[in-house]
C-alpha cells in the first residue's frame, strides 16, 4: 500500500474512533481492552499521535519519550483527540517523502513506517471505542487487513520481545481465506518467531478465517474465526502476543 492510503486510512479511522468514543461516553468500559474505559483509550490513543507526529514534524532520528497522557475527560478530552489525530494527518499528508527520522520496525522509509503503523494503531483503537458505543462494527478492507496482519507477525513479533514462544520447535499457520498468497508460516520456539509470507507445509495449528476477521482477532479483539489443529497454540497467541508500547 501507498503512503497516501496509509493517511487516508488514518484519516477515516480517527473520525470514526472520535464519534464512537462520544456516544459510548468517556467512563464506558472498553470490552476489548478489559479494565480500561472509553477515556483511557483516548488518552492513550491521542498521546500516542501526538509522539508520532513530533518524529515526523521535528525530525527526530532517536527514541524520545511520550508525553504523559492528558488529565482532561468528557467532551474536552474528546476535541484533544480530534486535534491530535488532525496534526497528525496533517503531518503524515505534508511531509517530504525523504524525511529522515527515527522508527522502529522495518519500513521503505520512515514516512512509509509512520503512516502504516498510525493507521493500523487508530484502526485497532477504533474497534475498541466502537466495542464500548456497542452495536455493528464498521468493517475492515481486505487488502488493509492483510497488511495488518503482516505488520503484526512479520515486523511486530520478529523483535526480540516478543513472548510467543515455546519450550520445543512447534509451527503455527495464519490463512486468509479471502485474500490470494495470505498465508503465513510462523515458526515458534525458544527465541522470537520466525515468520515467513509463504504455505511452508505441515503445521501444528492454522489460524484461518476472512482477512477482515483475522485481523483484529490476531490482536486479540475478537475470536479467531477458525482454529484446526492443536488448540494449545491458539491460546498461547491469546496468552503472549499482546503489544506493549513502553
Amino acid at each position: 500500500m501507498k503512503t497516501a492510503a496509509y493517511v487516508e486510512i488514518l484519516d477515516r479511522e480517527g473520525a470514526l474512533l472520535a464519534a464512537a468514543a462520544e456516544a459510548a461516553g468517556s467512563d464506558a468500559e472498553v470490552p476489548t481492552c478489559p479494565g480500561w474505559r472509553v477515556r483511557d483509550l483516548l488518552r492513550h490513543t491521542g498521546t500516542v499521535h501526538r509522539w508520532a507526529t513530533e518524529f515526523v514534524a521535528q525530525g527526530h532520528t532517536g527514541p524520545r519519550p511520550a508525553d504523559a497522557p492528558t488529565d482532561l475527560d468528557g467532551a474536552p478530552l474528546v476535541s484533544w483527540f480530534r486535534d491530535g489525530h488532525a496534526r497528525l494527518v496533517d503531518t503524515l499528508a505534508g511531509a517530504a517523502p525523504d524525511v529522515r527520522c527515527w522508527h522502529f520496525l522495518p519500513a521503505p522509509s520512515p514516512l512509509a513506517f509512520w503512516a502504516r503503523r498510525q493507521a493500523h494503531e487508530t484502526t485497532v483503537h477504533r474497534i475498541d471505542a466502537e466495542s464500548a458505543r456497542g452495536g455493528e462494527p464498521t468493517g475492515v478492507g481486505t487488502d488493509f487487513a492483510v497488511d495488518g496482519i503482516d505488520e503484526l507477525l512479520c515486523a511486530f513479533h520478529a523483535r526480540p520481545k516478543s513472548a510467543v514462544r515455546t519450550e520445543q520447535p512447534r509451527t503455527l499457520r495464519v490463512r486468509a481465506t479471502d485474500a490470494p498468497d495470505a498465508v503465513w508460516t510462523v515458526r515458534l520456539s525458544a527465541q522470537p518467531p520466525v515468520t515467513v509470507r509463504e504455505d511452508g507445509g505441515d503445521a501444528d495449528c492454522e489460524l484461518s478465517g476472512p482477512a477482515a476477521l483475522l485481523y483484529p482477532a490476531l490482536w486479540n479483539r475478537r475470536p479467531v474465526p477458525e482454529v484446526t489443529g492443536d488448540g494449545s497454540l491458539a491460546a498461547l497467541w491469546r496468552e503472549r502476543s499482546g503489544i506493549t508500547w513502553r
